[in-house]
């Protein structure tokens, strides 16, 4: 196979590096090679000004801190040798931009080269700080919203106010236009319940108006027995084992509306495989890590490495309404070792080719027995951290 120069650097495909292809409709899908680093997501802090109903700090037990100028350094002196640079992402369990050192963050990623995105929940996004944020070369800003009445967005983001996060948003954006820049772009993440999933509509419109071009939705993920009620995938988890009676499955364009959305929604159910007007659709994306198959790995404020943002911090939470605790896992810490001796470390390595695999036992749809309430192990004998009880791998939770 020969590709083009640039996209074998982008993608690390280098002779005798070996890949995953998948045959879909008239077509090969080719999967990047786990030994690639493309994206490091690092907490700059896990405190955070709000109490959300849907945070995870509801269901752990965990110091509070940020990150300190040594333990950034490490990480930047480790960026230089990857070529090109990964894409850092400032965010986790926390508010990045109460950082007080975010700005400089942003400008020090941006000095190697290095694609930065942040997210945040707008509510400290004074017009100075945007401003700030944009000249020290920001790519793409994302924004949590999930309600599209002051209403509804308080009753999710517990000591927010919409209207002055709308404010700060619109700043943001004319700040970048009065700038004449194309960049930071703006993205809109929502987290859909029970409670807010009839805002939707009204949150993209906003959006929208604000300027934003990417659009992310996630499922909730209880962290307490009491959101358990809120969650919109309990059919979905129970479609994961469900064999489809078509396995592939050629559609037109056509109206969704009243009279086709029921006949096409159970088609859709009993399908593997589908296309759209000649445009393959795809098929749920069961059993795949998104942040292996993205070439992801995530620092914590403390400077440990971990897989993925959902093994940086010891936490509960709640699968098909039962307690689940996720221990912590850590590869190393970026202070005493160097983020590609890290990457490359043969137990790190293999750990990203037993998820790409994708070995596990079955935890999100079965949770018949103990072993679902934890990582630790799992009826097919892997031990931990083992990742069939990971809603993440299965489309359900989703991260920018």
């Amino acid at each position: 196979m020969v590709l083009p120069p640039y996209l074998s650097l982008h993608y690390g495909l280098r002779p005798g590096t070996q890949v995953r292809i998948d045959e879909v409709v008239n077509g090969l899908r080719l999967r990047p090679p786990v030994t690639h680093l493309a994206k490091v997501y690092i907490e700059p802090t896990n405190y955070c000004n709000l109490e959300c109903r849907t945070c995870i700090r509801k269901g752990w037990d965990e110091p509070l801190g940020q990150m300190s100028d040594t333990t950034f350094a490490h990480i930047i002196d480790g960026l230089r040798v990857f070529c090109p640079a990964p894409t850092v992402f400032l965010g986790g369990f926390g508010e990045p931009t109460a950082h007080p050192h975010i700005v400089e963050m942003v400008a020090r990623a941006r000095a190697l080269g290095a694609p930065v995105e942040l997210i945040t929940n707008g509510t400290i996004l004074t017009r100075e700080l945007s401003g700030q944020l944009i000249e020290a070369g920001l790519n793409m800003l994302w924004v949590s919203l999930d309600g599209a009445t002051p209403e509804s967005y308080a009753d999710v983001r517990l000591g927010a106010a919409l209207p002055e996060v709308l404010n700060n948003i619109a700043n943001f954006r004319d700040i970048r236009r009065a700038a004449h820049l194309s960049a930071p772009q703006l993205g809109i993440a929502f987290v859909a319940m029970r409670r807010n999933i009839s805002d939707l509509p009204a949150v993209l419109r906003l959006g929208s108006h604000l300027g934003a071009k990417r659009f992310l939705v996630t499922n909730v993920l209880p962290y307490t027995a009491e959101m358990c009620k809120e969650v919109l995938y309990s059919r979905a988890l129970n479609d994961i084992v469900f064999q489809p009676s078509v396995s592939q499955l050629e559609l037109p364009k056509i109206d969704v509306d009243e009279i086709t959305r029921e006949a096409l929604y159970k088609i859709m159910r009993g399908c593997k495989s589908i296309t759209f007007a000649g445009v393959y659709f795809g098929q749920a994306a069961n059993d795949r890590c998104p942040f292996v198959e993205s070439g992801a790995t995530a620092v914590g404020w403390d400077g440990n490495l971990s897989p993925c943002l959902p093994l940086m911090h010891n936490h509960v939470s709640f699968l098909d309404e039962q307690r689940r605790f996720s221990r912590r896992y850590v590869v190393g810490s970026l202070v005493e070792r160097n983020l590609k001796d890290l990457w490359n470390a043969p137990e790190y390595q293999a750990f990203r080719e037993r998820v790409q695999e994708f070995v596990f036992s079955f935890c999100t749809h079965c949770g018949g027995c103990d072993l679902a309430q934890g990582n630790e192990e799992d009826c097919f004998g892997n031990t931990f951290p083992t990742c069939g009880g990971c809603l993440w791998a299965q489309g359900v939770i989703r991260c920018p």
